[in-house]
Formats: structure tokens, C-alpha cells, sequence
């Protein structure tokens, strides 16, 4: 059955009954007098639908402008900026810092009072003495097994009490580190007599030992990270010939830093190349080495005249010191150096 009939008797279309049951519910004049049950039916479920009566067809509310495009390209550029700061942050924050400023990234790796070794390959080094490995002995020349163990002890001793003890790293004189060296090797005596009052190029206390000056360094912590080996063979007229070949981390800050916790870390390479002479054919002491060669190689130690103590650069001294030659003080793989650098020269650490 249709939904209502015209005059002529045709019959009105369902589409046309809900427009006149709209205009009626708006006050339209023209609406049917009395619309049969199915009209008032579709009139009753338009006023139940969500959002109220209907609006009036006279009445008008402004399309909301589509901005879909422009919102697109705002996520669009949005997401490539964090996809910009994810990858690069530090290039990001340049942008709108000065030289003053730090990224965070960087800031996350500098060391600190409590982890010292913080963002440095040393983090995962040995401690102490644990990081000089020792090889298995065997008989050499005038030795045997037994005593070539004992040898090879002595000498990681001599690389402790040079290079870790702190009482040395603090000034003091290493005392127990001369004890070992053969007092009959007249050229060492005489660098040790000398070093350690006007110390020179030649005679520096540095070439054999590591200290810092008390009233202008500390050490940070009680740890002092370390790499290296000892290897040995025969050497001349049947000695024990052992080679060491260590590297020393070692963090520090200054000695009034205060509030100040901006920490260095100095590191050191030495070779030493020990002898241990058969006493009937070489004139030495029980338990003492002759000292056939030393090197060192050193960075953030500081450069300059010698004044046989390593000096840490901080503050504006330390950024002087990267104009110098990079340097990986990490690469074991190349040579020891002769030590140090000439007056005129500073080591820049590409990593410490």
C-alpha cells in the first residue's frame, strides 16, 4: 500500500511523505492535514533519531571547510622531523643551540663522579692488575719453569707499584718500583737520581713512572682500568728478555673542582723491555732487572716542558689540545711510540 494518495488518485511516493513529514514537524504549510498511522509512524522515529528534530529546510548552517590536505601535510612533515631527530639528534639540537650547549646523547656519555668510565672503551677493561696477563712459563736460557714465573711475577710488580700504586700516582717517590731495577745499571741510576728533582726531556720520571701532581689532580675513584700483556724469550748471553706492553686509564678531575665535575681521562701505553741477567755473567742484584728500553705513548696527559708529572688538561686548556694530531690511544695495534711530544706539540684523543 503506498503512503498517501493525490487528488487525481495517484498514489504518493514514501520519499515524498517523509519530506512532508519533515516540513511538517518544521511548521511547513503545505504539510498533510492528517497523515495516515504509517506517516505518523516515520514522524514519530525522525523525532526519536540521535541529534533531535531535523532542521528546517529553510534553514542553512555553512559547510565546515575541508582541510584534510593541509593537516595530511603537516603530519606528513612532522614525522620526518622525528625521524630527523631520531637518527641525527645532535645535529638537530646545533640547530638551535650554541657552542655552550650539549646534546643530549653526548651528555649521556660523559663520564661522572660515580662511573668515571663512562662512554670509554675502558669501561670493559680490567681492573687494576687483573688486565696484565701473564704467558705460561717455560725454561729460558739460565732459567728454569719455576724461576721464570718468579720473573715474570716481578715484572707485572714493577708495572703495579710504577703505574697503579696510588701512593706514586699521588707524587710520592716509587720506591718500590726502584727496588727492582738492577742499582748496577749505571745510565737508569742516573736518570732516577735526576728526574725527580729537574726533570728534563731525557730525565723525566714519566718515561718510567705515572704521577700527578697532588695539588693540581686527583683521581677519580679508586679504579684505574688496564690492557696489556707480558711476553718473553732469550735474550743476550742467555737472559730472560720479557716485554711489557700496557695500557693505563686513569680519571681524574681537579684538585679544587669543588662543585665542578668535569673528569679526564689520561692514558698512558708503555713498553718496557726488562732483562733478567744470569748474575755470573752480568754484574746485578738478586731479584732486580736491568732495563734494556722503555716507550711510552701518552694522551690528555698534557704537553710542554716537562715537570715529571702527567697534567691533564681541563677546562680551556683541554679544547687548546684538540687543535693537535688525532690520536686513537684504544689502537693497540701500532707501535709504542718514543713518548710524548715536543713543546710545540699536543696529542688530540679522538676517544677516551
Amino acid at each position: 500500500m503506498g503512503a498517501g494518495t493525490e487528488p487525481d488518485g495517484s498514489s504518493r511516493s514514501d520519499e515524498e511523505w517523509e519530506r512532508f513529514l519533515r516540513e511538517s514537524v518544521a511548521g511547513a504549510a503545505d504539510a498533510p492535514k492528517e497523515p495516515s498511522a504509517r506517516a505518523r509512524d516515520v514522524a514519530r522515529r525522525l523525532r526519536t533519531e540521535p541529534g533531535g528534530s531535523p532542521e528546517g529546510w529553510r534553514s542553512y548552517t555553512p559547510a565546515r571547510p575541508k582541510r584534510r590536505t593541509g593537516w595530511y601535510l603537516v603530519g606528513l612533515l612532522a614525522s620526518l622531523a622525528l625521524l630527523v631527530v631520531a637518527f641525527v639528534p645532535g645535529r638537530v639540537v646545533d640547530l638551535f643551540a650554541g657552542d655552550d650547549h650539549e646534546a643530549p646523547a653526548e651528555a649521556g656519555r660523559r663520564p661522572t663522579m660515580h662511573e668515571p668510565f663512562r662512554g670509554s672503551p675502558a669501561a670493559d677493561w680490567a681492573n687494576g692488575a687483573e688486565g696484565i696477563t701473564l704467558p705460561e712459563a717455560g725454561a729460558v736460557g739460565w732459567m728454569s719453569a719455576a724461576q721464570v714465573e718468579q720473573a715474570l711475577a716481578r715484572s707485572r710488580d714493577f708495572l703495579v707499584t710504577s703505574g697503579l700504586d696510588r701512593g706514586v700516582l699521588r707524587g710520592e717517590r716509587p720506591e718500590k718500583a726502584i727496588a727492582l731495577i738492577n742499582p748496577h745499571q749505571k745510565d737508569v741510576q742516573d736518570l732516577l737520581k735526576t728526574a725527580f728533582q729537574t726533570p728534563t726531556e731525557q730525565n723525566d720520571p714519566l718515561l718510567l713512572f705515572s704521577r700527578f701532581q697532588p695539588s693540581r689532580t686527583q683521581l677519580v675513584g679508586d679504579v684505574v682500568k688496564t690492557q696489556g700483556r707480558l711476553t718473553y724469550r732469550e735474550g743476550e748471553r742467555g737472559a730472560l728478555q720479557v716485554t711489557a706492553d700496557v695500557t693505563f686509564v686513569y680519571p681524574v678531575t681537579r684538585a679544587d673542582a669543588g662543585g665542578d665535575d668535569e673528569i679526564v681521562r689520561t692514558i698512558v701505553r708503555r713498553e718496557l723491555v726488562l732483562s733478567w741477567d744470569d748474575p755470573d755473567k752480568v754484574t746485578t742484584e738478586p731479584g732486580t732487572f736491568s732495563i734494556v728500553s722503555y716507550k711510552y705513548d701518552m694522551t690528555n696527559g698534557g704537553c710542554g716542558a716537562p715537570t715529571g708529572y702527567l697534567t691533564p688538561p681541563f677546562g680551556k686548556e683541554r679544547r687548546a689540545d684538540e687543535a693537535g694530531k688525532e690520536i686513537d690511544p684504544y689502537d693497540r695495534s701500532a707501535p709504542v711510540g718514543q713518548g710524548g711530544f715536543a713543546e710545540d706539540e699536543c696529542g688530540r684523543a679522538t676517544r677516551s
